[in-house]
């Protein structure tokens, strides 16, 4: 055993034989060397092969900005390393003299010669390039095809070409622009609420700068949380996901902050109808740190204070958000980076009467985010990460008249921190491990009451505290040059923990005794082992096969009461009734590339098994949950999803967009729904289909366009009525058994921009120069659902004539949101 561990290192070069320590059995083979000669030399030939690693940042040259994922290509091996989200890249080689290719899209190619003779350290900087750039660019991987890597369901969408799509009353919106993409699914008619392969919304791990986002969403899910120019990479993966993701079962979202302008400084914003926006970043030393401060708020309060008649019942009444986006950076050392980023967003609605007696409300609700990191190059070929985390979403419904007041609240406050290594052994694999932890404390639909300034005494329920950690380790290699393999383990651990007031009941429901655990006390814990495995095998230089195979453990719930995302919702834990949520998913797909990658395709099938789903009750309500468990009101089940996503892309060219289509079918299994039998979930969609263009005409006009249609969404709802002893009664489907219309819209935008460059005559000798404007502006127009479809948001029913007489109807009646609707926005920079 020890021969053969001593030949094999020696084939991988290791340190210890390149330092000159050599073992037993080599000598053994040196006394021998008339017999083997031959191999001896092969042997020493390895030994005296030096080893050594070229690392370091690549960055946009005019703003400092990292550039995630560029590609640094070493054109004499033919292989290549990608940069990570910090920008840092790290490839071990030969010693020898190479030449690195760096490309990244919108960027000019660069090329550096490297003579490795020892370790070196080679930070490269790309400049901007004028070029044919796509509307919206939607990428597998930023410059190599999608052939070449093992991932599958994974997109990134280019935030600089968002202004030019059309968009809801000119609102630039990050995720209702994902909901293009193959297998990701509206919530509805203007929802930015999305769901991923037949997953629920909160299965959705959603991050901004690796913190969670419970709510992404303003103004009841109509427009994200999202402010396009705070952002510089969108990631979305709804299949294949890494284990240094954990905690949901279904996709995740990982959003990333601009680092700020690092060189000059700059200004950027936008006008529109409904809202503002003013984004400022620049350097506060230069070429070591920056910051970036971005703000957005509503108006329609303010603009429709002036045409609403004091003496209306609700003349006081309004509607607005705001979100601020900051971040700062500072460069410690060649080997310390630290950043500091948060985010802060409110809803605000008043319902104000005017007149004696009338109620009054006031629903304020938002998120709120805290990221620290601290980056440490410990060598070329070890970078590490550390982030502390805070995370904290409230929701408040305060309202009362006359005498009689209540208030309702519910939130979740994490306090997280992850340590993550990337390791660069050797040009063939990319090694990354660490841990994570978090601790959640829930707020569950808490309810306060009083008459004047005596409260009623209603015990609510407790807060609930958690820990959750996790371990992980990956590796992404190739096994050979047609072979790719990245195979990830991830162990996970959650706890329940006091201090908690737990309610006793018996077979009925009915409470019989209390229970009270101490700060710290166990009440339930469950942990799991999440295998991640992902193969890609190149048939040729144009087409490939992947598969994939994961399993995700989630140990929080989103309890809703509404198929469409609303700040009722409640996040809430799993303990001792509510087991985690776990699902399987199996994935496979063939990607292809066409005409010298002027378009990509790709098919993937997939099928997704999901065990302890969680649902109300019927006939609960928000209000419910006075003298009783969190979880009284709770059912559970199992659900499963599969089907096939199709999706082309044109990538180069004046015309570029793409066109998706997705089949799939989702269905939930709960014992206490409809007799245990199966049924459609809120979120199957039999056909989705969009189609997303846009034409650049010239320097100045670009065209964009989008159209979808989806089956209808699945609703329950009453197909008979009838009356005993005088009362109405209804009988309704099969839980979720109606489909409503089936959704379709076509939507259109234009922008206008002013010109790039501008004549300067010198006042002293008269010449003419051309010279670029350093104040830059544009003109969006766009129109949403420009056929102006009725498309359903909810079905009622009215009924005419008197109860309990053969003359009554009822008539069911479909109420629509939004007609055609045109915007303009007014975009600047400076």
């Amino acid at each position: 055993m020890a021969t053969t561990r001593c030949a094999s290192s020696l084939r991988r070069n290791s340190p210890t034989f390149r330092d000159g320590y050599f073992c037993a059995p080599l000598f053994a083979l040196m006394r021998l060397r008339h017999l083997f000669a031959p191999l001896l030399f092969l042997l020493s030939l390895s030994v005296l092969a030096q080893r050594y690693s070229v690392s370091g940042y690549v960055t946009d040259s005019a703003t400092g900005e990292a550039l995630i994922g560029a590609s640094v290509f070493i054109e004499e091996i033919g292989k290549g390393v990608g940069t990570n989200n910090y920008g840092y890249y790290s490839a071990t080689l030969p010693q020898g003299e190479y030449t690195l290719v760096v490309k990244y899209i919108g960027y000019a190619d660069l090329r550096r010669k490297v003579d490795l003779t020892a370790d070196r350290k080679v930070n490269l900087k790309l400049r901007t390039t004028v070029q044919v750039m796509q509307a919206v660019e939607v990428k597998s991987d930023r410059t190599k095809s999608d052939l070449e890597s093992t991932d599958m369901g994974r997109m990134d969408v280019d935030v600089t070409k968002l202004q030019t799509l059309p968009a809801l009353l000119g609102e630039v919106d990050i995720l209702k622009t994902i909901q293009y993409l193959p297998g990701v699914q509206s919530n509805g008619e203007g929802n930015s609420g999305f769901y991923v392969r037949g997953g629920g919304p909160d299965q959705n791990l959603i991050l901004l700068d690796e913190a969670t986002v419970y709510n992404a969403s303003h103004l009841f899910g109509f427009f994200s949380v999202f402010n396009a120019d705070a952002v510089k990479d969108i990631e979305l993966i709804k299949g294949g996901m890494p284990a240094y993701y954990g905690g949901r079962t279904s996709s995740v979202l990982a959003i990333t902050m601009k680092d700020g302008n690092d060189q000059e400084f700059h200004g950027e914003g936008g006008i529109g109808l409904i809202s503002s926006r003013l984004t400022l970043e620049g350097p506060i030393v230069k070429e070591r740190s920056s910051f970036i401060v971005s703000a957005r708020r509503t108006y329609v309060d303010v603009l429709a204070k002036p045409f609403i008649n004091p003496e209306s019942t609700f003349a006081g009444s309004g509607y607005y958000f705001y979100d601020i986006n900051a971040k700062a950076n500072y460069r410690l050392s060649d080997k310390d980076r630290f950043f500091l980023s948060g985010y802060f967003g409110r809803d605000v609605f008043d319902l104000n009467g005017n007149q004696p007696g009338s109620p009054k409300f006031k629903i304020p609700w938002g998120n709120a985010t805290v990221s620290g990191r601290w980056n440490h190059v410990f060598g070329p070929k070890l970078f590490l990460n550390t982030t502390a985390i805070i995370s904290d979403y409230k929701f408040s419904f305060a309202g009362g008249q006359d005498q009689f007041g209540f208030k309702l609240s519910s939130g979740i406050r994490d306090y997280g921190l992850k340590v993550d290594f990337n390791l660069y052994p050797n040009i063939r694999h990319n090694v990354r491990y660490g841990f994570q932890y978090t601790y959640h404390i829930y707020t569950p639909s808490t309810v306060a009451v009083n008459s004047g300034d005596v409260p009623f005494n209603i015990d609510t329920p407790s807060k609930l505290n958690a820990h959750e950690a996790a371990v992980y380790v990956q590796d992404d290699f190739d096994i050979t040059d047609r072979l790719r393999l990245n195979a990830g383990l991830r162990f996970s651990w959650f706890a329940h923990v006091g201090p908690f007031h737990e309610y006793i009941t018996d077979a009925a429901g009915n409470t019989t005794g209390t229970r009270d655990y101490g700060s710290g006390d166990i009440i339930a814990q469950y942990s799991g082992i999440e295998p991640r495995v992902a193969l890609r095998y190149s048939l040729d230089k144009k087409n490939s096969l992947k598969a994939s195979v994961n399993r995700n453990m989630q140990y929080v719930h989103l309890a809703s009461f509404s198929s469409i995302g609303l700040p009722t919702d409640t996040w809430i834990p799993s303990g001792k009734n509510v087991k985690p949520q776990e699902a399987v998913q199996y994935a496979l797909g063939w990607f292809r590339d066409l005409k010298e990658r002027k378009y990509e395709g790709s098919i993937e099938v997939y099928y997704k098994d999901m065990a302890n789903q969680i649902e109300y009750a019927e006939g609960a309500s928000p209000q419910d949950g006075g003298n009783a468990n969190y979880d009284f009101a709770l059912v559970f089940g199992k659900g499963w999803s599969y089907g096939a996503e199709l999706f082309l892309k044109r990538r180069l060219g004046k015309l570029t967009g793409w066109v998706g289509y997705t089949w799939s079918k989702t269905e939930r299994k709960f014992p206490d729904v409809d007799n245990g039998e199966p049924f459609p979930s809120r979120w199957d969609r039999r056909n989705d289909i969009s189609v997303v263009a846009g034409y650049e005409l010239n320097d100045r006009w670009t065209f964009g366009g989008t159209f979808v249609y989806s089956t209808g969404q699945a609703a329950t709802l009453p197909v008979q009525r009838y009356f005993i002893e005088g009362r109405l009664v209804s009988r309704f489907t099969q839980r979720n058994g109606f489909r409503m219309a089936a959704y379709h819209r076509m939507d259109l935008a234009a922008t206008l921009k002013n010109k790039p460059t501008k004549q300067v005559t010198d006042p002293t000798t008269g010449e003419v120069s051309t010279v670029q404007r350093k104040y830059r502006s544009s003109w969006t127009f766009s129109i949403y659902n420009i056929y102006n479809r009725k498309n359903p948001y909810f079905y009622y029913f009215d009924a005419s004539g008197n109860t309990g007489t053969v003359g009554l109807t009822i008539q069911a009646k479909q109420v629509s949101l939004f007609s055609i609707l045109p915007s303009v926005t007014w975009n600047f920079e400076f």
